[in-house]
């Protein structure tokens, strides 16, 4: 698509949007439900120039929690597909089908809008997890959007000549960054399919096959990908990362420098950055850099008092990136967006982040963790809390906590206990599909721990680091526990649990349902190359995802090369 495409486009939607009363008050909201995609691009870029802000909905997300969003956020009109908008609930918004409305779209003027938007109007609001247990909306204005921008092109020296990838689904916020500072400094953005943006091997060689320049990948694949070799001519420079704690460095053969950053979504996607040195060999983790452009952080405690250099803290941020607020909650953005006491304006603020994090004698921050139980998955913000309240609401359940545990890959992976009351016990299945009818499939557990009672500290809470590991004898479970019964199964099994940081797996456990993903599926996919010398496809393990399933895949793949061996090999290989 080019610019002259993109820009005639936007502008038949503005126009669309503006003749359904978009932009006619102040902070006209535009629900945006559409997979990540270039009309997605397209249709968000119409809302601004239509004076609205847009709201992006994942239609991955239940539609509950769908629901929840669009009867919060209230918005003007719905964008979204007609085969989305059949399964959406029926509200005082206006349905845009964009697939289905095209015709009366593309009858629209094609110059621009006259329209005076102020930097202070919303330009997006992003739903976030909430630790009350419902989703909160939280408000960016342009000005704040713009400094992101602005910073980014400085930064990295963008110019029209760069190739962005574009990875992010639309609820996420990292697809602001990934979008706007390239579409206004005339670059191209590239969206991979599905299957190639979630394995590291695919996605290295279409970096490489689309010349990409600048790429920001969430942390824990942006990890995968710097083990990978990369020739020296690669066209990539930069590899952003962000989102959950860096725990490697580069290696000194990786032909593009990575760069470590850090914000919450309250902070415009962006407040400290930095990039990460080469191979390191003391004890550290990668920093998270320095506040960006126009950014201030401080680390107080709970007095909102400075801490001394190396001295742990909460992680404060103000700046032309804050948020406005929540939407609809004002008690909650006076809790969060407190007034900068360090600050001669009286309407200057500061978001507490809940993160704990020290300044190092260098200027650089180094990032300790949560003060609070807020835990970030491949790149997801979760609030347990909001799991536990609908967990909850099951009414086999008596009370529940979440927690994430590693594996043994340091991969985290999301782990409910549950006080039951009542027999016969629900399955695993039975909790899950509950879940799954408000939550995104991110924020649903994988392993299901049922307990007689939660271990309490002294003071009667619950102690959280008392919480036993998940056993065969603990684990609630959608079939009896069946041990590996031949060599080969043992194995696997072996294989599993080690990779998913489980006691035993059952032979017909799924190897998603307990929290695998697809980054730990290519791990998976590795190991059984090695060990078994056979090539399993990814598509393989998400239609065969049991031991049992990947032994008879592993079996028909050895067989079908036995001419090729030995018996003795044959059998060295399923023994």
């Amino acid at each position: 698509m080019t610019y002259a495409e993109l820009n005639q486009r936007a502008n038949q939607i503005a126009h669309h949007l503006i003749s359904l009363g978009v932009g006619a008050g102040k902070d006209s909201i535009v629900g945006l439900c559409l997979d990540r995609s270039a009309i997605a691009v397209v249709s968000a870029l119409g809302i601004l120039k239509a004076g609205g802000a847009y709201l992006p909905l994942d239609p991955a997300y239940p539609i509950e929690r769908l629901m929840f969003m669009l009867k919060d956020a209230q918005p003007t009109v719905l964008i979204t597909s007609d085969e989305m908008a059949k399964q959406l609930p029926v509200g005082p918004w206006t349905v845009v089908a964009i697939d289905r409305d095209e015709p009366v779209i593309r009858r629209q003027f094609t110059g621009a809008p006259d329209n005076d938007i102020a930097p202070e109007q919303l330009a997006y609001v992003i739903y976030t997890s909430g630790s009350t247990g419902r989703p909160k909306g939280v408000e960016v204005s342009h000005a704040s959007l713009m400094n992101l921008v602005a910073w980014h092109q400085k930064e990295f020296e963008i110019t029209s000549a760069d190739r962005a990838s574009l990875l992010a689904g639309v609820g996420f916020d990292a697809a602001v960054w990934e979008t706007w500072p390239y579409l206004t400094a005339g670059a191209s953005l590239h969206l991979p399919d599905e299957p190639t943006r979630l394995s590291p091997i695919l996605l290295r060689d279409w970096l490489l096959n689309e010349r990409i320049t600048t790429s920001f990948l969430p942390t824990a694949l942006a990890e995968r990908v710097m083990t990978l070799d990369w020739p020296s001519d690669t066209a990539l420079r930069t590899l952003l990362t962000g989102a959950e704690t860096l725990r490697q460095f580069p290696s000194d053969d990786l032909p593009f420098r990575v760069v470590n950053n850090y914000g919450p979504t309250e902070c415009t996607v962006v407040a400290t950055s930095g990039p990460v040195p080469r191979d390191n060999y003391d004890d550290s983790l990668p920093t998270i850099g320095r506040p960006i452009a126009n950014t201030e952080v401080y680390i107080l405690d709970e007095q909102l008092q400075q801490v001394p250099v190396h001295t742990a803290g909460e992680l404060y941020v103000g700046g032309a990136g804050l948020a406005r607020g929540y939407l609809n909650r004002a008690e909650l953005t006076r809790e969060k967006f407190v007034r900068n006491p360090f600050s001669d304006d009286p309407n200057a603020r500061l978001y507490r982040t809940g993160d704990l994090a020290r300044l190092l004698a260098n200027g650089e921050i180094d990032y300790l963790g949560r003060i609070d139980e807020q835990i970030k998955i491949m790149g997801h913000r979760i609030e347990p809390h909001e799991i536990v309240t609908v967990l909850d609401r099951h009414p086999a359940v008596e009370a529940s906590r979440v927690v994430a545990r590693q594996d043994a890959c340091s991969e985290k992976h999301l782990v409910a206990y549950v006080v039951l009351n009542r027999e016969p016990q629900p399955s695993a299945a039975d909790l899950r599909s509950f879940l799954e009818k408000e939550l995104p499939q991110h924020m649903v557990p994988g392993v299901f721990v049922g307990l007689d009672s939660f271990p309490l500290t002294h003071n009667g809470k619950v102690d959280r680091a008392g919480l036993p590991a998940p056993t065969p004898d603990n684990t609630l479970r959608d079939d009896p526990f069946i041990k590996a019964r031949t060599p080969l199964e043992t194995r696997l099994a072996l294989l599993l649990s080690s990779l998913l940081g489980l006691a035993l797996v059952s032979v017909h456990d799924n190897f998603f349902m307990l929290g695998g993903h697809s980054l730990l599926g290519t791990q998976l996919i590795s190991q059984i190359r090695g060990m078994f010398g056979v090539e399993l496809a990814l598509r393989t393990l998400f239609e065969s995802p049991t031991i049992e399933q990947l032994a008879f895949e592993i079996e028909r793949l050895v067989f079908a090369q036995v001419d090729a061996m030995s018996e003795d090999e044959v059998q060295r290989r399923l023994m």
